[in-house]
């Protein structure tokens, strides 16, 4: 399972022995796989702040979870094509998350343990604010970059009706720059061909003689050409309608159609290359650009690394990654490695509080084996840990127990520090 259970007990003799009963009971019952968690020693500072940074890790840590879950996100839909690759791109400092986890060991170039804790989550708050405000600007604008292509791809997809006609007419299909005749776009319906062959000549004067060709067609009708004398257009297309034939009002711009097949491939070009910077080739029998190649550069200027991060070695890592992927791979590191030690902050001040003074505790990391056993291995750490508040713990133990002036949630209330690291959550 990718569930962690944070906990910490005070590290006197009685709980270090209630330590060893939780590690042997878990071991033979199959429950969880348990290991130490170093937490280092920080400036305490008074109770009050410890109240007030408490509070403030709080919302810290939410803001966190929520964060690495948008870049998370964020990397599913920059990786569309290649969704099965998704979890190889989401590492802690190189290595997957669980391990990352699992062999945690606090920064302490990033976040020296000499400055009080106060400035230590300033220094994690600061950090997660930028990787946000980087990450709002950058998704919004591949957003837009992603919905124009779908508003233009969506051109291509609808009926005869709607849909563009530059993939589809060709320039032979037209008489162009006569003065007196002109070619039209009729979309008939598809139970009314024979009709239409036998009665566009005379729908009006003028009309070329055999001069109609059918170029394209959908579920509903088809497309035909039809050329006659431009005098005579209003009167033609009045005639058609009674026939219920449409005239599909188009113009044949070679200059338009260049650019909006341009617009197509730049945009198709631009999105592929927030994923990889190598030549990619739009898909085959695509009815817009059929076997078209784009060449894809780098864009703009260099990404801003990583704190902490140079250059080379980040260079290194992203070679033949788009820059948005890139970006999301490495400050998804980043803030996912901030996140653990709010945790590991967490586990320090809320130790303090409830064990009080000197700091002597002990943090271990629980890793469940699977989802079925949680409520068992919960049931072992109340009991073995019920001494740390007995009131707490004969609620926890018998829900049915009610405490006069003691107001308890028991799934939310442990005897023993407790936080939850659930890597599920970005699967």
């Amino acid at each position: 399972m990718s569930e962690f259970w944070l906990i910490s007990a005070p590290g006197d003799k009685e709980n270090l022995q209630a330590l060893e009963r939780m590690n042997t009971v878990t071991s033979k019952s199959n429950l969880s796989y348990n290991t130490k968690f170093s937490i280092p020693d920080f400036k305490v500072g008074t109770l009050d702040s410890l109240v007030g940074l408490s509070d403030e890790l709080g919302k810290l840590d939410t803001f966190a979870e929520s964060l690495i879950k948008r870049m998370a996100q964020s990397v599913v839909e920059v990786m569309e094509d290649a969704k099965g690759k998704v979890q190889e791109n989401l590492l802690a400092n190189g290595v997957d998350l669980t391990s990352f986890v699992t062999h945690f060991e606090w920064d302490m170039a990033k976040y020296p343990v000499k400055q009080p804790l106060v400035g230590v989550a300033d220094t994690l708050t600061k950090q997660l604010s930028q990787i946000e405000m980087d990450l709002k600007s950058r998704t919004a604008a591949y957003d837009t970059l992603r919905l124009s292509l779908e508003n233009l791809e969506k051109k291509s997809t609808g009926n005869l009706f709607t849909r563009t006609l530059s993939d589809i007419v060709n320039k032979e299909d037209f008489v162009l720059d006569s003065e007196y005749l002109i070619t039209l776009l009729v979309i008939v319906p598809k139970q009314s061909y024979t009709q239409w062959q036998k009665t566009y000549e005379s729908l009006s004067d003028m009309v070329v003689p055999r001069s109609t060709k059918l170029i394209a067609e959908d579920s509903e009708g088809g497309l035909f050409t039809v050329t006659l004398f431009r005098k005579v257009m209003d009167d033609f297309k009045t005639k058609a309608k009674e026939n219920k034939f449409t005239v599909r009002e188009f113009y044949y711009d070679e200059k338009e159609i260049k650019r909006e097949r341009e617009e197509m491939t730049r945009l198709l070009s631009d999105k592929k290359q927030q994923y990889q910077t190598s030549c990619v080739a739009l898909k085959k029998g695509s009815s817009t650009f059929p076997d078209h190649k784009v060449k894809v550069t780098p864009l703009g200027n260099p990404d801003r690394p990583a704190a902490g991060q140079p250059d080379r070695e980040r260079e290194s890592e992203g070679e033949g990654e788009g820059p948005l992927l890139r970006w999301l791979k490495v400050n998804f590191s980043e803030a996912f490695i901030a996140w653990i030690h709010i945790k590991a902050l967490r586990v320090f001040v809320e130790s303090v509080l409830r064990y009080g003074l000197p700091v002597n505790f002990q943090a271990v990391l629980l890793q469940p084996h699977k989802k079925s056993s949680t409520k068992r291995l919960r049931e072992v750490l109340n009991s073995v840990f019920r001494h740390l508040d007995e009131v707490a713990a004969a609620s926890i133990l018998d829900a049915s127990v009610e405490i006069p002036g003691l107001q308890l949630n028991n799934q939310d209330y442990f005897p023993y520090v407790y936080f939850h690291i659930d890597l599920s959550l970005l699967d």
